[in-house]
């Protein structure tokens, strides 16, 4: 050994330092200096940038690049001709489009991938990708950097990293917007053109229309917080105020010695969702959102003080409450446990993993998201339990089950509610996915560029998009509190004054105000969505209400029941057993009626038209009887009419609950209708896969539709005998003048800002059909058992409109139908 020369083995030291050091095959290939570049100096570009603005509320932006590159002169561009998916493809197409930016472009969006085509020679690829300006943030798509500048201007300049040596022809066509600036450009008027430049030679300035921009700048406004903030209050104070009128009338103690506890549930919601509105909305304003571990050390004690407020267990068995409060305090101490100890799960302590988070790390993530969901959720379904039972909403069987096996319920609730918040988790895992594979694209995740951490942080904000979700559809929770107010108002008033409340034509007193706010919170507000912008419900929910009160005004004069006078309906309507003997004599005017057109159409009958005409001044007679002609019934009014007006059923709640069927059933194809125009939007269409709540916001909606159909349907029944016109349809359509007035002042509005008012008007046109249908389908409900002689629902409605009227009324249906349908037509085109 002592005769070896050392510095014999530098050649091969020095050989290994450079093995070691030097980058590997598939490092080089990573390398965008690899991509050769400098080749590409002899292609041809040829791009394409058009800005649409039929959206009515954002400008959309297309972006079409067609590279024609020569095979021989690129050595990358035979790679472009294999399967999208393999490697070598998506390393030539990240040499052609982006080089070294390894960068996500988040506002970029495809539909598919890039075309590429053989022409001889050279292959040629169209790279074709769209936009929204949603916002005053910068805009990449394509080549191009759309960026704001002041003065509601925006500059786009052509913005390629590896096609800066090529000829470049660009077009841009304005599509009406106002050309401030262009470089090289013939004309400002003109929709500037570049031949044969480079890319750093393209600049042009735009601005936006008034309209567009205010619709931006009010989004992101500071005003546009207050207007949402103060639709909660509105609805807080609405709630309080109809609560608390339920509450100064004299109503007894329940049989458990509690007394007006639906009445403190409400006023309790009230107040509890106006909070929690307003916090939400203070958090999301802040400039710094509220991250892991503190979001969890707010929402965890929020939807446990939320689920034990409610207090389900209420007039139960103590065991509910046992078994409540054990599964809420097990969750709660779960989910604290990931925050309190992050160690265990391998979590930093602010709980944000830098880099990919472990398989412990993300069961982490998973178990206190899970937690926040459940609780909130808990917490919902909490409420409505409360409010459903203490006003009577449930089955009895619902009750009884619950009060004998309180821990099954809870097991059998908890576990359905786990099932939705892991579908809600899964739903976001997928999505956020798709997401980084839409945005780093064609990088890809082979580059390791942040993806860990797009994890993390995906993982550990899933609590606060979901709640926020989750909460923004509680107002049909306040929809369900006035209904289960105004039905335990009605069954205790019903306890110390049955006769009186059998034979009340409608809702009176505080009941009104209970009714107009379910309107308003159910039908009207779902229609207010369509508005597009948030600062209009709070004037939106006041005018539903306002208007359907004018209406109610309209029908103390003009209304069927009011019209004949208190002696008849003392006489006539205060029980049961003359009501029955009201619709007997119905019965009878319909069949003369009947023999009196046979009568006229010339075929022979039992009966002379002399007899005919004494029986119907019998019936006559029978309705003026003891009313004296100061107080009788006009002779326009028919003791049909009287009958029709009365409705179904004994009590106006009654009458209110059976229509909720047909407008439920009615409005099935209403509400996938929407939904179908909704999704014929491309943005929407794309959300679905690319948004973590589209899938159950899309869920969710058809729901709330229903609810809206049901709602408006309930009001129709309820004020049914207080509703102006004698024919049904009319009474029907007077509630639809009730929600017409503030949504066509919202179209106004819509058209002086541009805005799209064509989906409020299509709701609104839905909203007719399906209450003149309700309110044909209640006048049959009326002789439903006339059926056996009318061979059906469809010619006992021809006999009580008469064959005359029906075509008429028939013809008035089909109108709506055809515009609702014609309407829809043109939206999905």
């Amino acid at each position: 050994m002592k005769d070896i020369r050392w510095w014999r083995l530098l050649p091969l030291i020095i050989a290994a330092v450079m093995w070691w050091g030097c980058p590997s095959a598939e490092a080089q290939q990573n390398d965008s200096s690899k991509c050769e570049e400098r080749q590409l100096a002899s292609s041809h570009v040829h791009a394409v940038i058009h800005f649409d603005q039929r959206d009515g509320n954002y400008v959309e932006i297309h972006s079409v690049m067609t590279v024609i590159i020569p095979e021989v002169e690129w050595p990358q561009a035979k790679k472009l001709r294999y399967d999208e998916n393999s490697k070598d493809y998506l390393q030539a197409m990240r040499c052609l489009l982006r080089g070294g930016d390894k960068t996500s472009h988040k506002t970029e969006w495809r539909i598919g991938g890039p075309k590429v085509n053989a022409q001889g020679d050279d292959v040629r690829v169209s790279y074709e990708t769209f936009a929204l300006i949603t916002d005053y943030h910068p805009v990449r798509l394509g080549p191009w950097l759309i960026e704001p500048r002041p003065s509601h201007t925006w500059n786009a300049s052509l913005n390629s990293t590896t096609l800066k040596s090529s000829r470049w022809d660009v077009e841009a066509e304005l599509g009406g917007l106002k050309l401030v600036y262009a470089s090289k450009s013939a004309s400002l008027s003109d929709a500037p053109q570049w031949k044969g430049v480079s890319p750093g030679e393209v600049d042009f300035r735009f601005r936006l229309p008034w309209k567009r921009w205010w619709i931006l700048s009010y989004g992101q406004s500071f005003w546009s917080r207050v207007g949402v903030g103060a639709w909660w209050v509105c609805a807080s104070v609405v709630i309080a105020l109809a609560a608390l009128r339920g509450r100064q009338a004299h109503l007894p103690s329940g049989s458990d010695g509690r007394k007006d506890s639906a009445v403190e549930a409400v006023l309790q919601w009230a107040v509890l969702s106006g909070s929690v509105a307003v916090t939400l909305l203070l958090i999301n304003a802040q400039k710094k959102p509220i991250g892991p571990p503190w979001n969890a050390f707010i929402w965890i004690p929020a939807g446990l003080a939320m689920t034990l407020v409610a207090k389900p267990w209420l007039g139960g068995v103590p065991l509910q409450a046992r078994a409540v409060k054990s599964v809420t305090l097990a969750v709660a101490a779960v989910g604290l446990l990931v925050v309190l100890a992050p160690e265990v799960f391998s979590l930093p302590p602010n709980l944000v993993s830098k880099g990919e988070p472990s398989v412990s790390g993300k069961i982490g993530y998973v178990v206190v998201g899970l937690a926040i969901v459940w609780l909130w959720l808990a917490a919902m379904t909490a409420w409505a339990w409360r409010f459903a039972r203490e006003g009577h909403l449930v089955p009895a069987s619902w009750t009884s089950r619950w009060d004998r096996a309180p821990i099954l319920c809870v097991t059998v609730v908890s576990v359905l509610l786990g099932v939705v918040a892991g579908g809600l988790l899964g739903c976001l895992s997928w999505v956020q996915e798709r997401q980084w594979a839409r945005a780093s694209w064609p990088v890809g995740e082979s580059t390791g560029q942040g993806h860990g951490q797009y994890v993390s942080t995906y993982l550990s904000e899933f609590s606060f998009t979901h709640l926020t979700f989750i909460f923004s559809y509680s107002w049909l929770l306040t929809g369900v509190a006035l209904l289960a107010l105004l039905h335990y108002r009605i069954r205790t008033r019903q306890e110390t004054d049955a006769k009186h409340e059998k034979s009340a034509l409608g809702p009176e007193g505080p009941d009104v105000m209970l009714t107009a706010a379910v309107f308003a919170f159910t039908a009207g507000l779902q229609g207010a969505a369509f508005t597009g912008n948030a600062g209009q419900y709070p004037i939106w929910i006041l005018l539903n209400i306002g208007s359907l009160f004018a209406i109610l005004a309209a029908g103390r004069r003009w209304a069927v029941l009011i019209r004949v006078g208190d002696c008849f309906r003392q006489k006539r309507l205060r029980s049961g057993k003359r009501r029955h003997e009201l619709r007997v004599k119905a019965h009878e005017f319909r069949s003369l009626d009947q023999q009196t057109h046979l009568i006229d159409q010339g075929h022979s009958a039992s009966v002379t038209l002399d007899q005919l005409e004494a029986q119907q001044q019998d019936l006559r007679q029978w309705m003026v009887a003891g009313c004296g002609k100061k107080n009788s019934p006009p002779e326009t009014i028919s003791v049909m009419d009287i009958a029709l007006a009365w409705g179904p059923e004994g009590h106006w709640w009654d009458n209110g609950v059976h229509a909720v069927r047909p407008a439920l059933w009615l409005g099935i194809p209403a509400s996938v209708g929407l939904l179908w125009l909704e999704l014929r939007n491309i943005w929407n269409f794309m959300r679905l896969s690319h948004e973590p709540t589209a899938i159950p916001e899309l869920i969710v909606k058809f729901f709330t539709y229903q609810a809206a159909w049901a709602a408006a349907g309930f009001v129709l029944g309820a004020l049914w005998r207080l509703l102006p016109g004698r024919l049904s349809p009319l009474r029907a359509w007077s509630l639809v003048v009730a929600y017409a007035v503030p949504a066509c002042l919202a179209v106004l509005l819509n058209i002086f800002t541009g805005g799209s008012f064509r989906e409020l008007l299509l709701y609104s046109l839905f909203m007719a059909v399906i209450l003149t249908g309700t309110s044909m389908w209640m006048d049959t409900s009326t002789f439903d058992q006339d059926q056996r002689y009318a061979h059906g629902r469809l010619a006992l409605l021809v006999s009580i409109y008469r064959f005359r009227g029906v075509a008429v009324l028939f013809g008035w249906l089909l109108a709506q139908l055809v515009a609702a349908t014609t309407l829809w037509q043109f939206m999905v085109r």
